[in-house]
């Protein structure tokens, strides 16, 4: 029983911790642009050859 003493309290925090973190990401727009990652992935914007590489061992 005594158990439950700790345990109650430092579950309401962390449940509080992590409704703030949420509440903060909405505020922030951590949210407002849902499918712009997967539509970037999917864009073929072309920056131009990559550099040539160099053989790391000797032949």
């Amino acid at each position: 029983m005594d158990g439950l003493l700790v345990l109650i309290p430092v579950a309401l925090f962390l449940g509080a911790l992590g409704l703030g973190a949420f509440l903060w990401s909405l505020r922030s727009g951590q949210f407002e642009d849902l499918d712009g990652a997967a539509h970037r992935i999917l864009t073929d914007e072309d920056e131009g050859p990559l550099p040539d590489r160099k053989p790391s061992g000797k032949k």
